[in-house]
């Protein structure tokens, strides 16, 4: 079985009203569900906006940090989820049910490295 990241990349900016994100939210919710129940899920969470996130970087032997995000963008990511499937193939069949859920977002699927 091999680890892989679902992450779900949004628009920078403030959510959709709640007669758009609702529905989305149940959708999601009844996936983790299932995800859960097939015993696949392994943790999930929601992130801040890029606005609150700190960048560290060393420069010259010293830990530097910055406000914001790395990079600049008009989409960062804004939640994720680690699942435990045997291959991509599963890992990507979860991944169309969270693109469904979430209808126009894109999901990023990414193995994590030395599993075999």
């Amino acid at each position: 079985m091999k680890h892989y990241l679902l992450a779900m990349h949004q628009p920078v900016g403030n959510p959709p009203p709640p007669e758009v994100l609702d529905p989305i939210m149940r959708d999601l919710g009844a996936v983790q569900d299932e995800m859960q129940a097939a015993g696949v899920w392994v943790f999930a969470g929601g992130l801040h906006g890029p606005e609150a996130s700190t960048v560290v970087r060393m420069r010259d032997g010293e830990a530097v940090t910055t406000d914001g995000p790395y990079a600049e963008g008009k989409e960062h990511m804004g939640g994720f989820t680690i699942i435990k499937v045997p291959d991509l193939d599963a890992a990507l069949g979860w991944a169309r049910k969270y693109a469904a859920a979430v209808r126009l977002l894109p999901i990023e699927v990414r193995p994590f490295q030395g599993e075999a």
